[in-house]
């Protein structure tokens, strides 16, 4: 997992406080969004009008930050409108590569061997980690964004005139209370298994592992006679959530030591885990193969010898794939 630094790959690690053991994630760099006619969005740059096919997804199909905005992809329609992408699932040297592989498309943009390619394609100079989902334009070839929460909140409204079916991710009457969860649920269960996974000190560990499992009782309570985290329908606070959800018990449990509880211990997180799994499209979207690989292979510094466990048997039947 290593970084770019004025335009040079680094393989080294460099995501933890050295005093305090802890976890830090990147702020992401590239933030301008597509919009209906190209007028600048919330942060960045103007210029990204929606177009069906200009457009390209980067992901990892092992990645949760990535999985949410190939969700949302499926979940608007626009499979024909946006290509997508895929890099191999193993990242060691040279980090997310497109090797030859299951799902693994190959880069059609600039012919790169590496992702990080890309970032210096679009930046010669960038610095930075190098992660998925990107967004990227193929008319300037350039990287539009590569923060998960922008790309599917953009994927969520800014085709509906070109394509995109009427689905809302982000209703209005919703929208203070879907914030106010995201970041919740950000802070303490999306990143939260990444602080506890990756912490070097026991009191790293400690001060993500009991807020993460605070907030899954929490939600588990929150959903009690409920099919949706807010309102009686499916928004982005579900998919944020469920990315995570679904490879909670195959690998943040064992690999991240996130082990208080599986979410198949919980009925309700459980049941919210499937309801979304099975919407139409989404379990297209799923490959636990690469998702079980990648974390267990990919990060030798918390199993260094790559055994993948054979475990645990999948929430729905079938899901395993």
């Amino acid at each position: 997992m290593g970084f770019l630094k004025n335009g040079t790959w680094h393989d080294e690690w460099a995501h933890n406080d050295e005093e305090s053991g802890e976890f830090e994630r990147d702020e992401s760099a590239f933030r301008s969004w597509i919009t209906p006619d190209g007028s600048a969005g919330p942060t960045g740059d103007g210029g990204f009008a929606a177009e069906p096919g200009r457009y390209r997804l980067y992901i990892s199909l092992a990645c949760p930050w990535a999985h949410r905005a190939n969700a949302v992809r499926h979940l608007k329609g626009l499979t024909d409108a946006i290509e997508l992408n895929v890099v191999h699932w193993l990242m060691k040297e040279g980090g997310w590569s497109f090797r030859d592989g299951e799902c693994v498309t190959g880069d059609p943009a600039i012919g790169a061997d590496n992702l990080h390619q890309l970032y210096t394609h679009a930046k010669p100079d960038y610095s930075g980690h190098v992660t998925v989902p990107v967004l990227w334009d193929t008319r300037t070839e350039t990287i539009v964004n590569n923060e998960s929460a922008d790309i599917m909140r953009m994927l969520g409204s800014a085709f509906d005139a070109c394509g995109a079916n009427d689905l809302d991710l982000y209703p209005e009457s919703y929208r203070d209370k879907i914030d106010t969860l995201n970041d919740r649920i950000y802070d303490a269960v999306n990143n939260g298994v990444y602080k506890a996974g990756f912490a070097t000190s026991q009191d790293a560990y400690d001060k993500a592992v009991t807020p993460l499992f605070a907030m899954l009782d929490e939600l588990e309570e929150r959903l009690e006679g409920k099919d949706w985290l807010v309102g009686d329908r499916l928004t982005e606070a579900d998919i944020r959530l469920w990315t995570t959800l679904i490879r909670f018990d195959p690998v943040y449990h064992t690999h991240f030591k996130c082990n208080v509880r599986r979410i198949a211990d919980y009925p309700n997180l459980a049941a919210l885990t499937c309801r979304i799994y099975e919407l139409d499209g989404i379990a297209e979207t799923v490959n636990f193969r690469h998702i079980k690989h990648h974390y267990y292979e990919s990060h030798e510094r918390i199993n260094p010898h790559g055994i993948v466990p054979a475990g645990p048997a999948p929430l729905v039947p079938g899901m395993q794939k």
